[in-house]
């Protein structure tokens, strides 16, 4: 049934809109952004900043024009003096306690409360709130946390809850609120599993990745070590972000040519292992199918999903393929394999992954594979670098990865979008069932919708496959299946909604941009776009792949593979 319209005029400009719609959302219909704090799309919507206050004929004083409804004939005035007075004196007193360390924060001159800030021209000093300082909380590998730079805009919270995790939230009372985790105990003793969309969502420096950018740098100047690096298969679809390049563009060329001139030895594709975890991975679920083990099989790529199991549903540990991810068999390629060949003491070999994650941060320091990878960026730390290096990006020529690990397959490629996994699986897992299946698109787990169902008949046999992104669908999926409701058996899980594409360490963008733009969607389609154009498309097709098992481990999940490239995992109960 189609919606009731209803006519309005913000700032004298004639807007119609569905019954229902806020303020907020009717302004953009007249091109027009009204400023927020704590409004995100698809994450936060509580009014509690109090930064978008307009005035609207019938309401009493200002409202909040992100939860505000619209109604017939209303006139909404969003620049009034009124208007300007509220959200400057709102900012003055965000800042009586906010810690002003604008030149060394990371999200300087990318900073919505510096943003406004300047456009509103407040007295940063106006208003003199208590001193107190609060304790940065680095105790993870991957999140830090400065709640001294926080201004309680409760977009992290509102993410933890949106992802079912529920590891922090409001501490205190007053001025003294605070974000934390329970009984203010350190966010690596709670039930946090590094996805970091709690970082995406700020919109201050409140938050950020545990950078080990430092690091990385040592090591390239440290004239005994060779370093690698190798770039997961989302971060070409999303650093040129960074660069203010257009949402979705594909910077594979460029990514590569500023890698290089930060001055490792070598540059490699991490599709490649994408490639090789879906031999891997096809190879357990045909032998699981055949020999009547645990099912469904989950993919095991995600490491915030394997941390969420592992705390929560330790009763599923069985179920998880024990594939490594494309990172961890990087690493343990490069330090076997690579090593070996190239006459390299694997001591003497630093290893670089790029990535979209934060999660990727904790996995590299987990007991079973700590030694895989050495440094873990993201793809935000990567940019910093080549900004710090005086690299132009935009201006670099397109260069290509480096041999042996520079040609993957489409199937690889996907790997960043929420259904990529299981159709670079499918793909290759019917193809080894049945060596006439042709099929290389699966439609039907494709797109950004949070739980995707599809059933194949393949060699005789009945696949049932689901795919779910965002950890609160992980856990439906879970819940289904634990009761009965659902059968499969095979099931791709990403802990951020829409895949990679939408990791916890991808570029940090404007709240304009994220509040008008379909991220996951461009972005996931650069990547589909670059599988189209690939001739390879399938996995098992890949003469990497060949090289690989002809040279080392002879056929995929033999003996040697099982031991270099597949992991354990270990009940972890907090909750």
């Amino acid at each position: 049934m189609q919606a009731k319209m209803v006519n309005l005029k913000i700032n004298n400009i004639s807007v119609s809109v569905p019954e229902g719609t806020t303020i907020l959302e009717a302004a953009r219909k007249a091109h027009i952004e009204i400023p927020t704090l704590c409004y995100l799309k698809d994450v936060s919507c509580v009014g509690s900043c109090r930064m978008c206050l307009v005035e609207a004929t019938g309401a009493r004083g200002l409202v909040a024009a992100c939860v505000y409804p619209v109604s017939e004939g209303m006139e909404v005035r969003t620049n009034t003096e009124k208007c300007r007075q509220s959200r400057k004196m709102t900012l003055e007193l965000i800042l009586s306690k906010h810690k002003k360390k604008c030149l060394s924060c990371e999200r300087n001159h990318n900073c919505e409360l510096q943003k406004l800030s300047l456009g509103y021209s407040v007295d940063e000093d106006r208003f003199k709130g208590e001193d107190f300082v609060l304790p940065i909380d680095t105790s993870t590998p991957y999140v830090v946390r400065d709640n001294d730079k926080c201004i309680n805009c409760m977009r992290c919270v509102a993410a933890c809850r949106k992802q079912n995790v529920n590891a922090i939230g409001p501490i205190g009372r007053g001025f003294h609120v605070h974000i934390g985790s329970a009984f203010d105990m350190p966010l690596s003793e709670s039930v946090c599993v590094g996805c970091g969309q709690c970082i995406v969502a700020c919109p201050v420096g409140a938050l950020s990745e545990n950078s080990t950018i430092e690091n990385v740098w040592k090591a390239l100047s440290d004239p005994t070590k060779q370093v690698v690096f190798f770039t997961a298969p989302s971060v070409r679809a999303t650093l040129g972000e960074a660069f203010d390049m257009p949402v979705g563009t594909n910077v594979e060329g460029k990514m590569v040519a500023a890698i290089r001139r930060l001055g490792p030895d070598h540059v490699f594709n991490m599709d490649v292992t994408a490639d090789l975890t879906i031999m891997e991975e096809a190879s357990e679920l045909i032998n699981r199918i055949k020999t009547g083990k645990p099912m469904p099989m989950f993919t095991s790529c995600c490491p915030a999903w394997i941390k969420f199991v592992e705390q929560r549903h330790p009763e599923m540990i069985p179920h998880l393929s024990s594939c490594k991810s494309p990172q961890q068999m990087f690493g343990a390629l490069l330090k076997s394999y690579w090593c070996e060949k190239n006459g390299v003491d694997p001591k003497n070999l630093y290893v670089v992954s790029v990535i979209p994650c934060t999660a990727k941060k904790y996995e590299c320091t987990r007991e079973e594979m700590k030694d895989d990878v050495d440094a873990a960026i993201t793809t935000r730390e990567l940019a910093r670098m080549i900004k710090t290096a005086g690299i132009k990006f935009t201006e670099l020529p397109d260069e290509e990865f480096d041999n042996p690990f520079a040609t993957a397959t489409g199937g690889g490629a996907i790997f960043g979008a929420t259904g990529g996994v299981m159709e670079a699986a499918l793909r290759t897992a019917a193809h080894m069932m049945d060596g006439s299946f042709e099929v290389l698109d699966f439609f039907a787990v494709r797109g950004t919708n949070p739980i995707k169902e599809a059933t194949y008949l393949v060699a005789g046999n009945t696949i049932r496959v689901a795919v779910a992104s965002g950890l609160a669908n992980a856990e439906t999926i879970i819940r289904q299946i634990e009761s009965g409701e659902k059968k499969y058996d095979f099931i791709e899980i990403m802990a951020c909604p829409g895949g990679c594409v939408n990791g916890g360490g991808q570029p940090t963008l404007s709240d304009s941009v994220r509040n008008n733009t379909e991220l996951k969607e461009s972005r996931a389609k650069a990547l589909y776009t670059s599988d189209t154009k690939n001739e390879l498309r399938r996995s098992s097709d890949s003469p990497v792949m060949d090289v690989i098992y002809n040279d080392y481990f002879g056929f995929p999940n033999s003996h040697k593979a099982h031991e270099i490239l597949h992991t354990t995992y270990h009940a972890d109960k907090r909750i």
